[in-house]
């Protein structure tokens, strides 16, 4: 297991490869579908502080606030791959050094985690009360009313939260490998 210190560095990231197991520790940033369009559409710059050198985490978590003081009751992944059209750019303009997610992504963020020196890191589905378990506290959100809850902004500050690298900055997409490898064991299976 890597212990992997957020905001991290390039060098760092570059030295990850697919299989390798990480510790994050650090504040990280929820952001899914309407967060990703507005990243894209509007460039807020009041994200930009958290995602230089910064983790990205695809989850629509579920909340519970008490005098003012949130608390995280589940906090699984979601899939990655909405993000797509997305990603790639939202790496490239906000300096993201890692995504998590479940599932991967594609081609085009492939791409950008090459060029920029990032990683896609994959959290287990399913364990969503478990991972909630790494979250120490919620230093802020963003766009709370005008997003709701699983949209918005969430600073999560987590002390060795798991996920395991599946594409690398050089280019590598155990999601592709894996996909082949099934496209060929369903070939062989029904005689193609």
């Amino acid at each position: 297991m890597k212990h992997i210190d957020i905001p991290v560095d390039e060098k760092t990231i570059r030295g990850l490869g697919v299989g390798d197991e990480v510790a994050l520790h650090g504040v990280i940033v929820l952001a899914r579908d309407a967060a990703h369009k507005l990243m894209i559409e509007k460039r807020p710059d009041f994200i930009r502080p958290h995602l230089t050198g910064g983790v990205i985490y695809h989850c629509g978590p579920i909340m519970l606030e008490k005098k003012g003081v949130w608390s995280v009751v589940s906090a699984g992944p979601t899939t990655s791959i909405r993000e797509e059209p997305y990603e790639g750019t939202v790496i490239a303009e906000y300096g993201v050094r890692a995504v998590i997610g479940k599932g991967g992504m594609g081609p085009k963020t492939l791409a950008a985690l090459k060029q920029q020196g990032a990683v896609y890191l994959h959290a287990v589905g399913g364990a969503a009360v478990y991972l909630a378990g790494f979250v120490r506290s919620v230093p802020g959100v963003y766009m709370l009313d005008e997003l709701g809850i699983p949209e918005a902004f969430w600073l999560f500050e987590v002390d060795g939260f798991p996920a395991i690298v599946t594409m690398d900055a050089r280019g590598r997409s155990l999601h592709v490998k894996v996909d082949r490898a099934s496209s060929r064991a369903f070939d062989a299976l029904i005689g193609k």
